[in-house]
């Protein structure tokens, strides 16, 4: 798929060298196709590597796509650049009267406090009341789809004893529904969270459906309204090294973190971990994008409203 982005970013040449097609703006203008719009507002620290991760994870279906990087104004990021944010990102301010075909919120590390302590929650609650009549389907990931479970349904979030850290399996629930079609019984997918919603909750909620879930890790995957909501609890994007990373960087700071489970062969740290979940996860996003998103808008996209509320 032609991932249509800026010329300039950074994530554009290290998916060249992977021999994913990323096409940049001047070609795309050359081309009489109505690219699917896809907003991404990206809450993770380091924005430049969550970036890469979900351009590889968007890269697999024949559709061009259209990305537009978006940024809080109330919080001040401390690992991104301020001209990388200027040249590559745009505020709700700017976009609010545009309509996307899709959008994805990712996670961020502010889980163990209260959604209401976060800065820049009333502005994210902004967004997601927003995305009802400009968005023909929202992805949450991770804190993302536990601040969506809040937002929308009340569904609350509970503190670990311990870090659920790893790789681990899941059962597919319900195989008709289009989000998890082509999938196995069961398939791996990474975790990395210290709060978790319960099963209970969501089942409680008509509107949501679990459609993959883990005897470890809890639900997984969740959709309501339709396919306009997707709460998905892991990161299937991650690279093969990320949760090595994040291993890595909290035993440096002195904490007691236990190793990611199911990740390094033999449980030995110096190992290089097996790549597991790749194939599903791209299945997750293709799915999303074929299913929820380019099937359900027209080719001129005028009232998204009409779209998303009928």
């Amino acid at each position: 798929m032609p991932i249509r982005t800026q010329s300039d970013l950074p994530a554009k040449e290290i998916l060249e060298k992977e021999n994913i097609f990323v096409m940049d703006e001047r070609r795309a203008m050359h081309q009489d196709i109505r690219p699917i719009g896809i907003a991404i507002l990206n809450l993770m620290p380091l924005k430049e590597e969550a970036e890469l991760q979900l351009l590889r994870s968007l890269s697999n279906t024949p559709l061009q796509v259209d990305i537009t990087f978006l940024t809080v104004t109330s919080h001040q990021s401390k690992h991104t650049s301020v001209s990388h944010l200027n040249k590559f990102y745009q505020t709700f301010p700017e976009i609010r009267h545009q309509c996307f075909d899709g959008l994805i919120v990712t996670g961020a590390p502010v889980e163990m406090m209260e959604f209401e302590e976060v800065d820049y929650w009333e502005e994210l609650c902004t967004i997601m009341e927003w995305s009802k009549t400009h968005v023909t389907s929202t992805m949450h990931v991770c804190w993302g789809a536990q601040a969506g479970l809040y937002y929308h349904y009340g569904i609350k979030k509970y503190i670990l004893p311990e870090k659920i850290s790893g790789i681990f399996t899941h059962r597919v629930q319900n195989r008709k529904v289009p989000l998890v079609r082509g999938f196995d019984d069961y398939f791996m997918a990474p975790h990395s969270r210290n709060t978790k919603n319960r099963t209970e909750d969501i089942e409680a909620v008509g509107d949501l459906t679990i459609l993959a879930k883990s005897v470890e890790a809890g639900v997984f995957l969740a959709i309501a309204d339709e396919g306009r909501k997707v709460f998905m609890f892991g990161h299937p994007e991650y690279d093969r090294l990320t949760l090595d990373k994040e291993y890595k960087r909290d035993l440096g700071k002195g904490l007691k973190i236990a190793m990611p489970k199911n990740y390094y062969p033999g449980d030995d740290p110096a190992q290089r971990p097996h790549l597991q979940w790749r194939a599903h996860g791209n299945a997750i996003y293709s799915n999303w994008l074929n299913y929820y998103v380019y099937q359900q808008t027209p080719y001129d996209f005028i009232d998204t409203a009409g779209i998303v509320g009928k």
